[in-house]
């Protein structure tokens, strides 16, 4: 069958015109046309101007479907989020604020959650750079990222979130652990308590490690030594925080306080003391807030950490070096804040007496 030259020409402008197309009607090279669409400075007023005309009489629209979310350099428009778990809210904040900083710059967060497995970590990871993701924001669960080192050292941005960097020098944005954990125990001994509990998360972990030795650390500066009895590690489940308080309860000599290393660990524990009808009694102070808090009665003590600033300033730092700024890898500290509500303020065996 014969197609004569208007038949074909017809055919090619039904199918949709791509970034390179624009570039050739602009007179533009691939590369200022995307910076152009993506809105990125640094383009002359001249070069803008042909672009948004080529785009506005081709009727372009960048692609932005899952399978092919791509830049002409290559790159995704979008940030790859490696999280501990998008159902704790901790990690569901922490992906809000991500997700709040990269939609001013038209980038998508794509998140996964490790569940505290290294190779499921290393799976996300791979996945997100094998689709060439403009940056990685890692809360990481392995206890050696070094298999990242290719990745930055191509000029990948990562961002390291909540724990720091093993084998790799990278950014890094954390919570004062120590500095928390030790604020809650000043709390709880300052109301008469001496015999307090430690509930922590998988041991491995290092904030879990930090929080653990900020509770050491202020016993110690109040002369009281730890009952190795009233430690418990590796409880990375609600049920599991309330099996050890049970336990810990019906011990010889119970805790008058408790101080409980994760959210999922602080609702455990406060189940357990509210079968046994000891939450007005036995002192509580959590690491992490977490929804409802504020409500229960009594409402739960916490220290706060600031997931929507740490979210912030990691996208912040990405959105920076993606910019073409560049710097030493640094650590940066958000700082935590301890808020009073009821639990830990119960008064203990050696509160002063009015």
């Amino acid at each position: 069958m014969h197609h004569d030259a208007d038949d074909t020409t017809a055919a090619a402008t039904t199918t949709r015109p791509t970034l390179r197309d624009v570039a050739v009607l602009a007179r533009v090279s691939p590369k200022t046309a995307s910076r152009v669409v993506n809105g990125e400075p640094g383009v002359s007023p001249a070069k803008v101007s042909a672009v948004q005309r080529a785009v506005a009489q081709l009727k372009y629209r960048p692609n932005f479907t899952a399978s092919t979310l791509r830049r002409a350099n290559g790159r995704t428009a979008a940030i790859g989020a490696v999280l501990e778990d998008v159902a704790n809210p901790f990690s569901s904040a922490l992906h809000r604020a991500l997700e709040d900083v990269a939609r001013e710059r038209n980038v998508m967060i794509f998140a996964g959650s490790v569940d505290e497995d290294p190779l499921r970590e290393r799976a996300l990871v791979q996945a997100f750079t094998s689709r060439q993701a403009d940056a990685l924001v890692v809360v990481p669960a392995s206890a050696d990222q070094a298999y990242l080192g290719q990745e930055i050292a191509a000029g990948t941005p990562v961002v390291f979130v909540d724990r720091p960097p093993v084998g790799v020098r990278a950014d890094a944005v954390l919570a004062d652990n120590r500095a928390g954990a030790a604020a809650a125990v000043h709390h709880l001994v300052a109301h008469g308590h001496r015999d307090i509990a430690f509930l922590g998360d998988l041991g491995t972990i290092a904030t879990a490690q930090q929080r653990l030795q900020g509770y050491k650390e202020a016993l110690s500066d109040h002369g009281i030594r730890p009952d190795p009895d009233h430690i418990a590690h590796d409880l990375h489940t609600e049920d599991s925080a309330r099996q050890a308080t049970l336990r810990l309860a019906a011990g010889p000599k119970p805790p008058t306080a408790y101080f409980t290393a994760q959210n999922l660990v602080t609702i455990g524990a406060i189940r357990a003391l509210r079968e046994l009808d000891h939450h007005h009694r036995v002192a509580l102070v959590g690491f992490d807030d977490f929804p409802l808090a504020d409500l229960l009665q009594p409402a739960v003590t916490v220290v706060a950490q600031d997931p929507f600033m740490m979210g912030r300033l990691a996208a912040e730092l990405v959105f920076r070096r993606l910019d073409g700024e560049r710097w030493e890898p640094t650590v940066h500290v958000v700082p935590t804040r301890l808020i009073p509500r009821g639990s830990g303020e119960t008064p203990g065996p050696h509160a002063s007496r009015p």
